[in-house]
């Protein structure tokens, strides 16, 4: 009974080993189809995305990537890449993604050590943001200033309750500033200057006593 109790445990002790590496693949797959659709998005004259070869499951392998002890992604280094094209709704499902910085261009993300974060300023990425951006529930920083990015600022990015940082200035965003954003209650700086927004500006919950540059 002995011997069989040892390997009944023994057993299961593979069972969950298998588990979490399934459950580390699936994660990978869905982060590096997330990535790939960006790739896909945008224009690469310097081949910079050369490496983001599809069939190697794991987008930790690949360049300009970093990933954390799970395999899960946590930066993205695309700064001054030349980079053309358009953000995907797919970066949505990068949900470890804590640092998002992008600067004169469309789009870029910066980071801080430590956090997880994308960077791809410096390059010409154009169209609206994402709404899907909201998913990113452990987002810090949201830098996309400088850039080409048109459309309205999603009200989605108010879900992002561990935004401390949006700075979307000197685009073409037009609209009026979401007041889901009053409901993030650590956002510190926002800047919206040099856009088109109309509107009255939110004076509740955190933009009370946050520096408005508009």
């Amino acid at each position: 009974m002995r011997v069989y109790g040892e390997v009944a445990a023994c057993a299961l002790a593979l069972v969950v080993v298998a588990l979490t590496l399934f459950a580390s693949f699936a994660s990978s797959n869905s982060e590096g189809d997330a990535l790939y659709a960006l790739r896909r998005g945008l224009s690469d004259p310097e081949n910079v995305l050369q490496s983001w070869d599809r069939t190697l499951v794991n987008p930790c392998t690949w360049f300009h990537i970093t990933c954390n002890q799970d395999n899960r992604v946590t930066r993205l280094d695309l700064g001054n890449s030349n980079l053309v094209g358009q953000l995907v709704p797919d970066l949505g499902k990068l949900e470890h993604l804590q640092l998002l910085l992008e600067t004169y261009t469309c789009y870029g993300i910066l980071f801080f050590p430590g956090l997880l974060s994308r960077e791809l300023y410096k390059n010409d990425i154009q169209g609206t943001i994402p709404a899907e951006l909201g998913n990113l529930k452990n987002l810090i920083s949201l830098d996309l200033y400088n850039n080409n990015i048109s459309g309205s600022i999603p009200p989605a990015l108010g879900k992002i309750k561990s935004l401390v940082f949006l700075r979307l200035n000197n685009n073409k965003l037009s609209g009026r500033i979401p007041r889901e954003l009053a409901e993030v209650s650590g956002l510190k700086v926002v800047d919206v200057s040099n856009n088109n927004l109309c509107g009255t500006i939110p004076t509740t919950g955190s933009f009370e006593h946050i520096p408005l540059n508009k």
